[in-house]
């Protein structure tokens, strides 16, 4: 599923139009994304938490030269589902 698909299946479930349905995905994905980059986590409640994580540096190889590579520290965005959306593809 893609995000048109996502917005369409959001707009039949919830009777609005598609552009409605756009902007108010738009507007949760811009929610989640203020709030990772400020270093909160965001918890949907039967759906899953959003975190941020931090890799540490780490060194790695070019594969084509063989050659070590420094790889730097970063942060990365981390899922961990939920009990509901677990139970709900088992």
């Amino acid at each position: 599923m893609n995000k048109q698909d996502l917005i369409e299946h959001v707009a039949k479930q919830a009777d609005i139009s598609k552009a409605a349905a756009g902007r108010a995905l738009d507007a949760l994905v811009g929610g989640v994304r203020a709030s990772l980059k400020k270093g909160n986590a965001v918890t949907i409640v039967g759906f899953g938490t959003f975190a941020v994580g931090r890799r540490s540096a780490r060194t790695g190889r070019n594969p084509r030269t063989g050659a070590a590579v420094k790889i730097p520290a970063s942060k990365v965005v981390k899922f961990r589902a939920g009990k509901a959306l677990k139970d709900s593809i088992n």
